[in-house]
């Protein structure tokens, strides 16, 4: 998935982005209320993880702002204060879940990956296509009963494959969902991470290109 995280205290920040990236997933950080309404304007992410005190502009606001654009976008909303009342103005103003601090990591990974199942169509937990088989809360991967150690690109891409149940996926829709903001768009971390993610599952080959449109999984 994508993630933005919007926390100002760069510590804190920075933990939860390595321990959201160890489980394969794409993720961005910014510090204030303004940064986040910038990125979100620009990049299509599956969940917002939100503090709700921030500068520039407040995490009510940027909250507010996204429940207005009706986008599909998930919204976990962090704050130090835990009692009801605050857990209730904050999912009234439109977030999705909301977790108290301090927090376990475990518990907020969880969360943030039950709400990115929210912000897709609906698909089953453990995927699963043409013998193989993904679980993303293990990070496991099986390719007719054999385990495939994957790197955490390779995971992310063979994921967004298997979602698409079948259809191409483009490399820049995998570019978007499974490498954060720093990436090149010209770059061939795609092509490579491909080529990898073949060679890793074996034969017969399963990976199909459609020159001009991307890969599938038939």
């Amino acid at each position: 998935m994508r993630i933005l995280i919007v926390e100002d205290e760069p510590l804190l920040a920075g933990a939860v982005a390595e321990w959201l990236r160890g489980d394969a997933h794409a993720v961005d950080v910014v510090h204030d209320g303004g940064a986040a309404l910038e990125r979100v304007s620009v990049n299509d992410y599956d969940v917002v993880v939100l503090d709700r005190d921030l500068p520039v502009v407040h995490g009510d606001e940027v909250c507010r702002a996204l429940a207005q654009e009706g986008a599909s976008t998930r919204v976990l909303m962090l704050t130090a204060a835990a009692d009801i009342d605050d857990r209730v103005a904050g999912l009234t103003l439109g977030a999705d879940d909301y977790l108290p601090k301090p927090f376990a990591f475990p518990e907020l990974a969880a969360r943030v990956l039950a709400l990115g199942r929210r912000a897709r169509p609906a698909a089953p937990p453990v995927l699963q296509r043409a013998g193989i088989r993904l679980d993303p809360h293990r990070r496991e991967v099986y390719r007719d009963g054999r385990y495939v150690p994957l790197s955490r690109k390779e995971f992310a891409v063979l994921a967004e494959l298997l979602r698409a149940d079948g259809t191409a996926v483009s490399a820049e829709q995998l570019l978007e969902k499974a490498w954060d903001e720093n990436s090149d768009p010209f770059t061939n971390a795609v092509r490579i991470a491909v080529l990898k993610l073949r060679r890793k599952l074996g034969d017969p080959p399963v990976v199909v290109t459609e020159p001009g449109v991307g890969y599938r999984i038939p």
